[in-house]
């Protein structure tokens, strides 16, 4: 199992100590810097989520199920409940993934590097991913599809919600429309063929984006996605597993 997701298991385990200690990061800024005009948050947002080296995050889904697309021949087998990780630019994440297959909750091992995604199941062993398997967070951060782009031209009917303060971070709450591709993206794939009203949650010192909420429609009712950013500028190295080792 690479170095860093061990740690990644252990941050989880102790999220709400560390969160209670460190708030929203040591570089975290208390000082307004980016101005409250909606254009100003948007071109900082982009500005910043550009530049991301490194960053924790985590990404939960609540309500309707939500299924990781594993082709048409394994149908509706592993349903997405949360992501817990690192990822480390230019193009790599890792991640435990926690699935629910046939009400059994169970976590998935996934290292992604350049769009080669490796998982390590109940076996315990990592071994390529199939081909149908599409969940790659690192596209969360590509400067031309993931967050990036959406705070560019993503988002559309943006409104200032209001100042509030997330984990210790006071930060811009901002409100807009965001349109189906965005929406794929932000979503390692897992939302297609639909647009939401997003919520974000912008440091009001570095503009970095803290939170993020949105709903979707899904078979069987409404989906609820939490995500949240943190520990930006982390040491974190991404390195292919040893396939067949344990993980």
């Amino acid at each position: 199992m690479p170095e860093a997701l061990r740690r990644t298991a252990v941050v989880a385990a102790a999220m709400a100590i560390f969160a209670a200690g460190c708030g929203g990061g040591s570089d975290d800024t208390t000082t307004e810097t980016i101005g409250s005009d909606i254009t100003a948050i948007l071109d900082a947002a982009a500005t910043s989520m550009g530049e991301v080296d490194t960053v924790r995050f985590t990404i939960e889904r609540a309500g309707a199920p939500v299924f990781i697309d594993l082709g048409d021949e394994l149908g509706d087998l592993l349903e997405f409940k949360s992501a817990d990780g690192f990822f480390a630019g230019p193009s790599s994440a890792e991640a435990l993934v926690t699935v629910s297959v046939s009400g059994f909750n169970t976590r998935v091992g996934a290292v992604a590097i350049d769009g080669q995604i490796w998982l390590s199941f109940v076996t315990g062993t990592w071994q390529p991913a199939p081909p149908s398997y599409t969940f790659d967070p690192a596209s969360l951060f590509d400067p031309h599809q993931g967050f990036r782009q959406l705070f560019i031209d993503g988002l559309t009917g943006v409104t200032l919600v209001g100042t509030e303060d997330r984990d210790g971070t006071p930060a811009y709450h901002i409100r807009g429309n965001a349109g189906e591709k965005r929406v794929e993206a932000i979503t390692a794939g897992l939302v297609r063929n639909q647009g939401v009203v997003l919520d974000a949650w912008i440091d009001q010192g570095t503009g970095r984006l803290v939170d993020a909420f949105f709903t979707t429609n899904v078979t069987g009712g409404t989906a609820e996605w939490t995500m949240t950013f943190r520990e930006y500028g982390a040491e974190v190295t991404v390195d292919p597993p040893d396939l067949g080792a344990g993980g």
